[in-house]
């Protein structure tokens, strides 16, 4: 009888295993597979700096606002009845995206594409304690890893295949990585609609502290941190390949594989930052660091940027180690669980929809001005007020204790 049900048991977590993995190496494709082939795109479809500030806003803005309705979706569903229409979205999107004809489409499309990770984004985690009560540590792990990776690796590919192919099956491409995902879902979808187990629900925060946390300074200052980190990155995955093609003198080529620099060393620091904020007595070194390395990168960018050009580009993806860091600080900063969970709502919610400033402004500066200094001037200062934030955040003080000094919630 056991013999006989465990691998039933092991080929169950088996395929939701890969599932995961292949969900999470949807959920950031879109993102940095554009930016690198605007020239060959703009050919075909006029792509000005406005049209590129919102395209590079619309990651952060879907991921916001997926992120505060995915679980009322949850509520009238299953789990992989949501995350199915999620990655139905994604490959939609993809798909839609290499036959636009015009920046309209092209907008729409990209939007479908994200509102889809948005929802991946949330769906993720109780996805792995459904399937891996017993692995959840190294399940995240594991698909932190191939998220990563599907950061850094369009960028390496876009031009080589647009080049070769043209830019739409460069752009559309990445529909087959929504099918794949979509098929162990299905699969896992009519092999438990007999409810063998049962589906977590997604937390939401308690509305009484909620309503009390806008008046945390520490709330305030991790989301500022979350935010300094989200408009970074996503500013320089909208705009660092145009940026470099014109002030360091890269190829479409070179630049793609600068923006994957960038990525790229967010790998090891999503691994050992979390590690070293728990372990350290204080966080404020891994601040400094990050902060730090925005200025050195920017500034090696306006200064010397045809000089190891690949230096600024990974000091300045360096400096978005904030986001790890913000993440593991949400349960660094609080005594209850309950507090968790509002941190964590407050923090990302306000963290994207100010992040999402970053690509637009970013290409407002551009194109009032003809340069990249401006733009580059805004991201440093963005920098400081990271320290600022990070300086409160670094004191050792809990949500809790914030929000008992304000008194009692008033009805």
């Amino acid at each position: 009888m056991t013999d006989s049900s465990a691998p039933r048991l092991w080929a169950g977590r088996s395929l939701a295993l890969v599932g995961i993995l292949l969900v999470a190496a949807n959920l950031r494709t879109a993102v940095t597979a554009l930016s690198p082939i605007v020239t060959q795109i703009s050919a075909d479809v006029p792509l000005g700096a406005l049209a590129l500030g919102i395209l590079g806003m619309l990651p952060p803005v879907c991921f916001a606002v997926f992120g505060i309705m995915t679980p009322v979706f949850v509520r009238r569903a299953s789990l992989e009845s949501v995350l199915i229409v999620a990655l139905v979205a994604i490959t939609v999107g993809d798909l839609a995206r290499g036959f636009s004809g015009s920046v309209g489409w092209l907008i729409a499309s990209s939007a479908v594409a994200f509102a889809g990770m948005g929802a991946g984004n949330v769906l993720l985690p109780p996805l792995v304690k459904k399937y891996f009560p017993d692995r959840v540590g190294l399940v995240t792990a594991l698909y932190a890893t191939m998220l990563a990776f599907s950061t850094l690796i369009p960028p390496l590919i876009a031009v080589p295949v647009a080049d070769s192919a043209g830019w739409r099956i460069s752009l559309g491409l990445w529909f087959v990585l929504g099918i794949l995902a979509l098929l162990p879902w299905l699969s896992l979808l009519v092999r438990h609609r007999s409810g063998r187990r049962p589906t977590p629900v997604i937390e939401e925060a308690d509305p009484a502290i909620l309503n009390r946390i806008w008046g945390s300074s520490i709330a305030w200052a991790l989301a500022v941190l979350f935010a300094a980190s989200s408009l970074n990155a996503y500013a320089m995955f909208a705009w660092l390949p145009q940026l470099l093609m014109q002030v360091a003198g890269s190829s479409a080529g070179e630049a793609g594989n600068l923006l994957s620099v960038y990525a790229a060393v967010g790998v090891p620091a999503s691994i050992i930052i979390p590690i070293l904020a728990v372990r350290l007595r204080s966080v404020a070194p891994l601040i400094y660091l990050a902060t730090l390395s925005f200025v050195i990168g920017y500034l090696g960018l306006l200064l010397v940027p045809t000089t190891a050009t690949w230096l600024w580009s990974a000091l300045a993806g360096l400096g978005t180690s904030l986001f790890p860091l913000a993440l593991v600080l949400i349960n660094l900063r609080t005594r209850t669980h309950a507090g968790s969970v509002a941190l964590s709502g407050f923090v990302q919610s306000i963290g994207y929809t100010l992040g999402a400033v970053g690509p637009l402004l970013f290409g407002i500066f551009h194109e009032q001005t003809g340069g990249w200094d401006l733009g580059l001037y805004f991201l440093l200062g963005t920098a400081v007020v990271a320290l600022v934030a990070g300086i409160v955040v670094a004191r050792p003080h809990l949500l809790e204790d914030d929000l008992a000094r304000r008194g009692p919630a008033t009805s």
